[in-house]
């Protein structure tokens, strides 16, 4: 008999494809080989998570109406659209922007279905207008035109300390460690949280880190260290430098060298990686700029992959020969010492949002929650106040000589930008950056007092004042005394 993992090379279903079961326990063949074989699978992951979970709600409304997804039509993409964002009896309503992302997907579902001729018609009508540089462009008729184009919020860095100290560290109101407190995986948790804060990544991009990408601290090190980011995890598909400071650097080998050596030795002493279904057991590392992964699977199967090709799911199967036997190069392990797959991180962000709500609940107003794209957000945020602080004020630097500097080295806004890894400075601006990207910064970060020239270094706490007066004329930024003045006294 045909062994099920045979099967599913044979069909062209991979590891992560979804499958979906209609009510009745059944497969569509139709709408698998779209989801594991079209361009679908080329989706980054958690676009393929969000979709499939669109194409569920659209499915069973069509089942309730006594169709399946191939039968339905222009009026019922209407009349979902009716119940999925105006309809009174529904609880659960969406915003323009969440519908337009469902009708993004099942716009690329039908488009392929038509073009394959599994559909009579396809039901997501579109229209064509003039882009900004004159292209023409197809959108569905449906979109929402009234749309935010963002709902980003953003904390400032002793906000994210007070929710990583109670949400992930367990502490209590008053900042001290709770009696009986047992976190999971507690410097894990926060090793990982101050990586994105400090360095500006994605989640995947930060998620999905070997450790021989994660740089390490040295004797006489610098403040910040650099790293390189594979094109293959970055969602514009180019490598990408990142900084991670000292500390969080240090952080990181701690989680190394203690939990996380912990959970391998347990996996080996259980003898888990052996009954992996499958491994690839890196013998060599060669290149220096362009590192190839020598491997060599169960099967005794050579092969190499260079560094910069390895997506998340091989990222996954790479291991190294360690003094006790095979130990995953993938950083991030959960307790049974087997990699964290990146969208687990959104329950431990929860998790820790909700545990601060509960401790913080009547010791602050608004008791701070994060998640993992907010730490980018927040980082991004940072960055930017403190490169205006160091070149119009701490330089000391006269107005020609600060136009000679942001020639020669670039706008902080662009220096923001290239450490996000964006294509366009308007996404910098327009949604990260939002609080102020409207305002004259120079105005907005005067000294009180005049700057001596040749000034030192730049003022932590000079950044933090110029963050609160920020976080009090704008929306969204969670700062301890702007936005969450003590209620009580604790």
């Amino acid at each position: 008999m045909e062994e099920l993992s045979d099967r599913e090379d044979r069909l062209g279903v991979h590891p992560g494809d979804p499958i979906m079961l209609s009510p009745d326990y059944r497969i569509d063949e139709l709408l698998s080989l779209y989801l594991c074989r079209s361009g679908f699978t080329r989706l980054a992951p958690e676009t393929k998570r969000n979709y499939t979970a669109d194409y569920c709600l659209f499915f069973d409304f069509l089942w309730g109406r006594g169709k399946v997804w191939n039968q339905a039509t222009d009026d019922d993409l209407a009349d979902f659209e009716h119940w999925r964002t105006r309809a009174s009896e529904n609880p659960g309503k969406v915003g323009g922007a969440r519908w337009n992302r469902g009708l993004a997907a099942l716009a690329r579902l039908y488009e392929w279905a038509e073009r394959r001729e599994y559909v009579v018609r396809n039901p997501v009508l579109m229209r064509d207008f003039i882009g900004r540089t004159g292209e023409v462009i197809r959108v569905p008729q449906a979109r929402a035109k009234d749309a935010k184009t963002s709902d980003v919020h953003w904390l400032t860095p002793r906000t994210f300390r007070l929710w990583v100290d109670v949400g992930l560290r367990g502490h209590t109101a008053r900042r001290v460690p709770a009696v009986g407190w047992v976190g999971r995986l507690e410097d894990r948790n926060v090793a990982f949280a101050d990586l994105l804060l400090s360095s500006g990544m994605r989640l995947t991009e930060s998620a999905s880190l070997l450790t021989i990408e994660m740089p390490r601290t040295r004797m006489g090190g610098t403040r910040y260290y650099p790293g390189r980011l594979a094109p293959a995890v970055t969602k514009s598909k180019r490598a990408r430098t990142f900084y991670a400071s000292a500390p969080v650097v240090g952080g990181v080998e701690g989680y190394m060298e203690s939990s996380r050596a912990f959970a391998i030795r347990r996996a080996q002493a259980k003898g888990r990686y052996e009954r992996l279904p499958r491994m690839r057991l890196v013998t060599k590392v060669s290149g220096l700029r362009k590192k190839v992964l020598h491997w060599q699977d169960q099967d005794g199967v050579e092969g190499r992959t260079p560094l910069s090709e390895a997506d998340v799911v091989e990222r996954m199967t790479l291991f190294i020969e360690g003094p006790a036997g095979p130990e995953p190069l993938w950083l991030w392990l959960n307790e049974s010492g087997l990699p964290f797959r990146p969208a687990s991180w959104e329950n431990v962000f929860r998790t820790a949002s909700q545990r601060c709500a509960e401790v913080l609940d009547g010791a602050v107003a608004e008791p701070p929650f994060c998640t993992p794209h907010m730490a980018r957000h927040s980082f991004a945020l940072y960055m930017l106040v403190v490169l205006h602080h160091i070149v119009d004020l701490r330089m000391g630097l006269t107005p020609e000589e600060r136009r000679d500097f942001r020639l020669l080295y670039g706008d902080p806004w662009r220096m923001v930008q290239d450490l996000l890894g964006h294509a366009q400075l308007e996404t910098t601006r327009e949604i990260y950056l939002a609080p102020v990207s409207d305002l004259q910064l120079r105005s907005l970060i005067t000294e009180p007092e005049p700057v001596e020239v040749g000034g030192e270094g730049w003022s932590p706490d000079r950044v933090t004042s110029l963050l609160a007066r920020i976080a009090e004329e704008s929306e969204g930024i969670q700062d301890i005394d702007a936005k969450l003045i003590p209620a009580v006294s604790v």
